[in-house]
């Protein structure tokens, strides 16, 4: 959880503003109370909108192609997927108030999983595979890769980049060791496949110790499907990561890249939200630690 500023240029928003802009745009929603839903993510203000429905606000410029293509994609596919998703319900316009789109959805009961609550890391295992294999399963337009559907060698210099500030904070040399690994592995020629982009334990929610729905497809991506994969690095405990990956039934390369996109996004994480997300910051070391272990037992492809 964070209320800290994350970006330089990140919009403040609290409740009054959200409030006003609701009735502004919806107004038979204007009497219900609205309060702020703390959260680690990083790109959205979120908002509780009375008992059902639930504000976000992109508070960063880079969010806003984000919240549109999460609202339409949603729309469209959500209700197929195995697990419950956001329910898109009305999308706000940008004024003179606020510069951006931004979106109201249903409200999901539940909260994030621990270690402590969820009862069988098997069963979740096959859950989240199941999940990742119905995303790939969606038809997906022929159009070029986005964000987190690229090929490995577009993010090095980024990895490189957080690599060079990290010395002392994290193992560089095995790091950079892994990496270059990584890189090497064959590149994803299965043509688009739709990814979530961003599976984790902040973007998930459980009820009765099992995984109920997935939430944030901010990063929702065409491209490669291992980035889907970072979950079992993440999240998952080294004793259920064999049951999800052959849940999703992946390839060994496939599998490969998907431990080299979790490294690189932990990599990347650190240098910038060091100071202000601790949350994220905690993950990212757990998810270096989990990659370069599985790397010392699994130099080649399992």
């Amino acid at each position: 959880m964070t209320t800290a500023k994350m970006h330089a240029d990140e919009l403040a928003i609290d409740a009054e503003f959200v409030s006003k802009l609701v009735a502004a745009q919806f107004p038979a929603w204007a009497s219900l109370a609205i309060s702020p839903v703390q959260s680690a993510g990083t790109d959205n203000a979120l908002f509780r909108l009375g008992d059902g429905m639930v504000v976000r606000l992109p508070k960063i410029h880079w969010a806003v192609d984000y919240i549109i293509k999460e609202f339409d994609w949603l729309t469209a596919h959500g209700a197929i997927l195995p697990l419950i998703t956001p329910t898109p319900v009305a999308m706000g316009v940008a004024n003179e108030n606020f510069p951006w789109p931004w979106a109201i959805y249903g409200w999901i009961s539940g909260a994030n999983p621990t270690a402590e609550s969820l009862t069988d890391w098997n069963a979740v295992a096959v859950q989240l595979a199941q999940f990742v294999v119905a995303m790939g399963s969606i038809e997906a337009p022929p159009v070029v890769p986005t964000n987190r559907g690229v090929a490995l060698r577009h993010r090095n210099k980024f990895v490189q980049y957080s690599l060079g500030k990290l010395d002392g904070i994290v193992d560089v040399r095995a790091a950079q060791e892994l990496w270059e690994y990584s890189l090497e592995t064959p590149e994803w020629e299965g043509g688009n496949v739709w990814v979530h982009g961003d599976i984790k334990a902040g973007n998930l929610l459980e009820s009765n110790g099992a995984i109920s729905a997935v939430i944030d497809f901010g990063c929702l991506s065409l491209g490669d499907p291992a980035c889907d994969l970072v979950v079992a690095w993440n999240m998952l405990p080294t004793s259920a990561r064999n049951t999800f990956r052959l849940a999703t039934g992946v390839d060994d390369a496939t599998w490969l890249r998907g431990r080299g996109w979790a490294l690189s996004i932990a990599l990347i994480e650190i240098p910038y939200y060091r100071h202000t997300n601790p949350a994220m910051i905690a993950e990212a070391h757990h998810v270096i630690s989990e990659v370069l272990n599985d790397f010392r037992h699994n130099t080649a492809p399992l």
